[in-house]
């Protein structure tokens, strides 16, 4: 249902405008979502929407962005394995919410549209709070004496993300808690220990 026009300003009006896109793309997907129709949802116009994003690529990730959880409190367990289990329960919590079809719609159309998938690799290798947390999980085992001193290269810090995103497209669920260990068993310790070895 499209909303009234407005004298909203600032990060609610942007707020309103995300929200109107993800709708819109969840409605109609990605390749007949226009700028108009979000427009008209969101009680704004056009032109409004344009001052902010630069086309209809750019406003569907943002949306994308605006829903995805971008917040990863760091654990503290006491122990690398531990904290990692954490991690990544958390982000396949998370994530589970955001894989859904509309997330699969974005990401099929960035095989045809190269608009979308070059906004989606800039989006997919920006340092993110994903980054940090990982770090910090990583040095504090460095000081508890678990791993030698290791530099993560970025594509290490997005790995996490990466394998969920991969069990949810590829299996169409999310990961068990089974899958989830094995993730941080076989792929993430191995290759950190690998990173740290003199």
């Amino acid at each position: 249902m499209a909303g009234t026009k407005s004298r909203r300003r600032g990060e609610q009006l942007e707020h309103a405008i995300l929200d109107a896109a993800w709708e819109e793309l969840r409605e109609v997907g990605y390749a007949r979502l226009t700028v108009e129709a979000v427009a008209a949802r969101a009680g704004t116009s056009k032109p409004v929407i344009y001052r902010r994003w630069a086309g209809r690529a750019e406003l569907v990730i943002a949306a994308w962005q605006h829903r995805a959880p971008t917040e990863h409190r760091t654990p503290d367990t006491g122990a690398l394995r531990s904290d990692l289990l954490v991690l990544f329960t958390t982000i396949a919590r998370r994530a589970d919410a955001m894989m859904n079809e509309v997330v699969a719609g974005v990401m099929s159309e960035a095989f045809r549209h190269p608009e979308v998938a070059a906004l989606l690799r800039e989006r997919l290798v920006a340092d993110s709070p994903l980054a940090g947390t990982v770090r910090r999980i990583v040095d504090r085992a460095v000081e508890r004496g678990e791993l030698l001193p290791v530099r993560l290269p970025s594509r290490v810090t997005r790995l996490p993300l990466d394998l969920i995103r991969n069990e949810n497209v590829m299996c169409g669920t999310p990961p068990d808690d089974d899958v989830l260990a094995s993730m941080v068993d076989d792929v993430y310790l191995p290759l950190l220990r690998g990173l740290a070895a003199p």
